[in-house]
């Protein structure tokens, strides 16, 4: 039997949804690597990273410059990518070419970074999420709630990352800003105030930011609403990187049969 065909009967005989993981010399690709060989219904079929690595959990890892031509080869279900917006941005026009669906938990993409990503969801499915913790979709359905039954009260956002942590404030504390702007009319965009040194009294329309770096830390988001004499904080703290790759890997599952498109992690919750 030809190698060729000796690979095709093993794919042929795999049960399991095969899928590509990026960056996986990463923090999180080894995370979902990991994951992935834990369940049994997941295997991963490529793996690549920028830089030279040894095998993942068992997994072969090839050069991340060999990606498109991998990905024709090997054809996986979906591709699981955690690594830096322009690679992110690179390996979504990748996908699109090869009709191969994707799962993106990369953030801090430029207006261009992110447009190609759109371009992409016009020919295969992709999932764009912030953070795959289910957690974290219950907090922002909480601080919507919350934001809308207390108006008028003033606002501030805080999130604490690993010292390693390259763009701030986190995708998620972006989200959540976007979902306080969304549902309070007296918040904008434009009043996002990071940090406050000096005289800086709060203005009317303001939410504060505030982006921790220091050591390990996996993750922590708090949403603080104050006035009429009460607080109320709205917080969430990951322990393990494991709670975001188990996330996503339920996206890659949820997004394989889906129809070329945008989706967010919330499509996967809501379909559970």
């Amino acid at each position: 039997m030809s190698e060729d065909a000796e690979t095709d009967e093993i794919a042929d005989a795999d049960p399991n949804l095969r899928i590509a993981v990026t960056g996986a010399g990463g923090r999180m690709g080894t995370e979902v690597i990991a994951a992935a060989v834990d369940r049994g219904d997941l295997a991963v079929a490529l793996a690549v990273n920028r830089s030279e690595t040894e095998p993942v959990s068992g997994v072969a890892v090839d050069p991340a410059d060999e990606f498109a031509e991998r990905l024709d080869a090997v054809d996986p279900d979906v591709v699981v990518d955690f690594t830096g917006p322009e690679s992110a941005a690179a390996y979504a026009e990748a996908c699109a070419d090869a009709g191969v669906p994707l799962v993106t938990g990369t953030t801090g993409f430029s207006d261009a970074q992110l447009a190609a990503l759109e371009d992409a969801a016009a020919s295969v499915p992709v999932l764009k999420a912030a953070n795959f913790s289910r957690g974290i979709a219950a907090l922002r359905r909480a601080v919507r709630e919350a934001a809308a039954a207390v108006p008028d009260y003033d606002v501030e956002v805080t999130e604490t990352h690993h010292n390693g942590k390259r763009d701030a404030p986190s995708g998620t504390a972006n989200t959540l800003l976007e979902d306080l702007e969304n549902v309070r009319e007296d918040l904008s965009r434009n009043g996002r105030v990071h940090g406050r040194e000096g005289d800086a009294p709060r203005q009317p329309g303001e939410i504060g930011v505030h982006a921790r770096r220091a050591g390990d830390v996996t993750g922590e988001h708090e949403v603080l609403l104050a006035g009429n004499h009460e607080v109320l904080e709205l917080t969430h703290r990951a322990g393990d990187r494991g709670v975001f790759a188990a996330g996503a890997l339920d996206a890659a599952v949820w997004l394989a049969d889906r129809e070329a498109g945008w989706y967010d992690f919330g499509d996967v919750i809501d379909d559970a």
